[in-house]
């Protein structure tokens, strides 16, 4: 799909290019896909490859990140299980700015203020390259699982219900 304008570089695709990761650039601001179905379909594209960014927090008070297939549910017990957490539970929506710098539906498990602990969903392994969100609503980035791993460390996991 060809995008409707040339994007404005978003932080995470500053700090790929500072890698000098390959990555592509998907634009969906020009509609008003919201749900990832949505972003999934305007984009042609495979909604098992494209992933969204759950930022949570364990009873210890530790945060994680789980980045998961847009149609699936994270599943608190199994993030748990990978965390080493009893108990896992969603950050508020208010608390996620402060936290990660980025708000809901522009969460990027790259570039967050600070790193968290990053588990992906299993399933990423069976592609060449996954999408997720660029760091703002209307933009999502394809990269490599394993590129995506040289700039964010994560676990694979089984997350997902």
């Amino acid at each position: 799909m060809k995008n409707m304008k040339k994007p404005e570089k978003t932080n995470v695709m500053r700090l790929l290019d500072q890698q000098g990761l390959p990555y592509a650039v998907h634009d969906y601001s020009h509609t008003d896909a919201l749900s990832g179905a949505e972003v999934a379909s305007v984009l042609g594209q495979d909604p098992e490859r494209v992933f969204k960014t759950l930022v949570t927090v364990g009873r210890s008070g530790q945060h994680y990140v789980f980045v998961i297939p847009v149609l699936r549910e994270l599943d608190l017990k199994k993030a748990a299980a990978a965390s080493g957490e009893k108990s896992i539970a969603m950050v508020k929506s208010k608390e996620l700015l402060p936290l990660t710098g980025y708000i809901h539906g522009g969460c990027s498990p790259i570039g967050m203020k600070k790193p968290f602990p990053t588990f992906l969903e299993e399933s990423a392994i069976l592609f060449d390259a996954i999408l997720f969100s660029a760091g703002k609503i209307g933009w999502q980035v394809e990269l490599a699982p394993e590129d995506l791993a040289r700039i964010v460390p994560f676990q694979y996991a089984d997350l997902c219900e």
